[in-house]
């Protein structure tokens, strides 16, 4: 997008006023709604990746040694999976508004409790706790879009949105650096409690209950379960979101272990957020390179591509790391470009998992969230237990994971990789 194109995208977004089902907000302007989008998504990945280089001197302060500071990263993770699937009824239920805004007190409360933990264990539940917490904003923040528009309007909001919050792991380890640089670990939670609150006033001020009582869905735990059942019998929603599950493993896995490999064990130290920012900022640009050519190739032959070539870039890599060490020159730009192979998955799989959710986008949407946040916490924790002082333990443990996914892929198409239901899709289930 050129000068010309943003400055007048700027001008659009300004100019659009959406009107709400809230008689005390009444309207919110598009720019507005895309900035509380943008920083709603954000809070998660900022969650996550500003912690990282600071697991050295958590992992000192309560004698977590080793590997076990990784599970700083899993924890939280594991938290976000397990309560998505929740949001979603509540939000139906109690309102957008009502539920974010307990969602974000629960965050901040969480973070307290990051800070006052006095043990490693209790670190451990808070953490969880403010995973949990953050998956509200994950939900509610699409929830709050789709409420108020539709269709390609709809899709250019987010995907706006998704441009801004790619900034938020690329950015977020030099953040969390910087604040090192003159403050203690204890402070980086600092900052996290000061965002979760500008975040909490903002939506207390500003958003709208942008789903009108009549609109509302009571809890009927028996209809969800059942919804949630026949979602998942979907033979290619339950394919794709099982391979997605295995592909973020090697996400989480890499994300656990990158300050380990990268800031120790090549010596990159305080570099190390510069690194992890190129590695995020690959990631981005493979997302932007994938919404540009899907239309033309489509999700199937992109993203089935695309896994081939991470389980044969990972595998040789590994093979070449059980004979040698790689060096840094090597092992970065093949690592890098293994990531962004999975940029070409991620965005895909989703796609295939909702292309035949229908009525049930909501309740397919929260299982997908729930099913790869967990399936990937759980997949990257053992590979990144398993870090030796060596990089063939994630290189390998990708390799594995990416094979599982390409078989499980091939087992969902029948056989017939590339091109196979892009004409016709399974149908929407009932």
């Amino acid at each position: 997008m050129g000068v010309a194109g943003f400055a007048s995208l700027i001008s659009w977004t300004n100019a659009v006023a959406l009107s709400s089902p809230d008689p005390k907000r009444p309207t919110l302007g598009m720019a507005e709604l895309i900035a509380m989008t943008s920083a709603l998504m954000a809070l998660n990945a900022l969650s996550i990746d500003i912690m990282l280089p600071a697991l050295p001197d958590i992992g000192r302060a309560f004698d977590a040694l080793g590997n076990e500071r990784q599970l700083v990263i899993t924890s939280y993770v594991l938290g976000f999976g397990i309560a998505q699937i929740f949001y979603g009824p509540l939000a139906d239920a109690l309102g957008r508004r009502t539920v974010l805004l307990v969602s974000l007190g629960a965050y901040s409360l969480a973070t307290l409790l990051c800070l006052a933990a006095p043990d490693f264990g209790w670190m451990l539940a808070a953490r969880a706790l403010q995973g949990a917490a953050a998956a509200g904003t994950r939900v509610i923040a699409t929830a709050v879009v789709r409420d108020l528009v539709s269709g390609r309007k709809m899709a250019q909001i987010i995907s706006i949105a998704m441009t801004f919050f790619m900034a938020a792991p690329i950015l977020a380890p030099g953040l969390g650096q910087a604040i090192l640089l003159v403050a203690s670990w204890e402070w980086i939670f600092g900052a996290l409690l000061a965002g979760g609150g500008l975040l909490w006033g903002w939506m207390l001020v500003r958003l709208p209950e942008t789903l009108s009582v009549e609109n509302r869905i009571p809890i009927r735990i028996r209809s969800a379960l059942k919804n949630y059942w026949l979602a998942a019998s979907n033979r290619i929603t339950l394919g794709y979101m099982m391979a997605a599950a295995f592909i973020f493993g090697g996400l989480f896995a890499f994300i656990a272990t990158a300050e380990q490999i990268m800031a120790e064990l090549y010596g990159l130290d305080v570099w190390f957020a510069l690194a992890f920012a190129g590695i995020a900022a690959g990631l981005a640009v493979s997302n932007i390179i994938n919404a540009r050519i899907v239309q033309r190739f489509g999700m199937r032959k992109i993203s089935h591509t695309a896994i081939i070539g991470f389980t044969l870039i990972n595998g040789g890599h590994a093979f070449y790391a059980l004979m040698a060490d790689p060096p840094f020159w090597l092992f970065y730009p093949l690592l890098t470009l293994g990531m962004m192979l999975f940029g070409m998955m991620g965005a895909n799989f989703s796609a295939l998992v909702m292309e035949p959710a229908g009525k049930r986008a909501g309740t397919t949407s929260a299982l997908y969230g729930s099913v790869t946040a967990i399936g990937g916490a759980i997949l990257g924790s053992l590979i990144g237990q398993s870090f030796d002082g060596s990089v063939f333990p994630l290189l390998a443990g990708m390799a594995g994971l990416g094979l599982a996914a390409l078989v499980i892929v091939a087992i969902t198409e029948r056989g017939q990789m590339f091109s196979a239901g892009e004409a016709e899709a399974d149908a929407p289930s009932p």
